[in-house]
């Protein structure tokens, strides 16, 4: 079965305070009470896509009133599995979450983890977001068309950098794009860096042939010129981005990434319920329909039962699409 078969072309806490982790203090504007204590833990480095959305939904929710002094914290390592396991590590804690996403589903695969998303509690998936394949402005690839020549002719010399340990997007969007050109998967020269901040340096010094990350990452150095984006994988042309969709290159892909937020297991249905009631009031808000805005983020919205469904789909789906690659057993 071709691969891309096996992946379809493809966050206020207002429970009394009683019994809940996290506190409320009053004196907000409009006499809307914000919470305190909350803490959002980031699996990887600075600058990545994780890091990004956590910090902008952090400052979205301050500056609606709905929350104060939220803590993000980064924890990288093993592609987010070792965020996650001090997340499970953390048995009832109502007051931390961890930002997180598809890269953390092929992380625990690839990365043999004890520790699963299964293992956590379902908060909200956030946003989905197109991947972009960007090069550095003095790179020798000026288009896509040009770039996949050159790749196709000697994989190994035309390494592709991702965001992401294998299994995760940056690196499932390169796959899927290989297997439609005819170029082996397993051929692929794919250089895995801890986060989209770590990426950056290698295409800014043409350390890599290429890069794939999330449009929302390198929003501000392709504005900038630093950064040539030579396609995006999402159905649809990105705003702000000059650069066509695979398919108008003729590469018969369609990609989306995705994240969201998950908490420790055994927290309470009050803790739980509050985490989901802080991030729905999130998405109500004018704050963050701006940084959708901002980011070039599709609204993605689910909580709750629905979130952890969609996750244990998201978990069979990558785990197929790795033992197509020999990734896994």
């Amino acid at each position: 079965m071709r691969l891309r078969k096996l992946l379809p072309l493809a966050a206020a806490l207002v429970v009394a305070a009683t019994g809940t982790a996290c506190t409320q203090a009053g004196g907000t504007s409009g006499g809307q009470n914000r919470v305190t204590g909350f803490r959002v833990m980031v699996p990887n480095t600075p600058g990545g896509g994780y890091d990004v959305t956590a910090r902008t939904s952090a400052k979205a929710m301050e500056e609606a009133g709905l929350a104060r002094n939220v803590e993000v914290f980064n924890l990288p390592g093993a592609g987010g599995t070792v965020g996650l396991g001090r997340l499970v590590g953390e048995k009832g804690n109502g007051k931390l979450a961890m930002q997180m996403g598809l890269g953390v589903v092929g992380s625990v695969y690839t990365n043999k983890s004890p520790s699963t998303l299964q293992d956590t509690t379902p908060i909200a998936k956030l946003i989905e977001e197109p991947d972009i394949v960007v090069v550095s402005k003095n790179s020798k690839y000026t288009d896509i068309k040009q770039l996949i020549e050159a790749w196709k002719a000697d994989p190994g010399a035309v390494p592709v950098g991702g965001g992401s340990s294998p299994g995760g997007p940056d690196h499932l969007a390169p796959m899927l794009v290989a297997d439609a050109i005819g170029l082996e998967p397993k051929k692929v020269n794919y250089v895995p860096f801890d986060g989209g901040g770590e990426l950056l340096a290698s295409v800014l010094g043409n350390k890599v042939a290429f890069g794939v990350s999330g449009v929302g990452e390198y929003m501000d150095q392709i504005k900038a010129g630093e950064l040539r984006v030579l396609a995006v994988t999402s159905k649809d042309r990105v705003s702000g981005v000059d650069a066509p969709t695979l398919k108008e290159s003729g590469v018969d892909v369609e990609f989306t990434n995705w994240r969201g937020v998950v908490a420790p297991p055994g927290i309470s249905d009050a803790d739980k319920q509050a985490m989901i009631d802080l991030y729905t009031k999130l998405h109500a808000s004018e704050q963050w329909k701006q940084a959708l805005a901002k980011n070039g983020w599709h609204d993605a919205f689910s909580t709750g039962d629905e979130f952890a469904s969609f996750l244990q789909k998201e978990n069979d789906r990558v785990g197929g699409v790795l033992k197509a690659l020999g990734l896994t057993a």
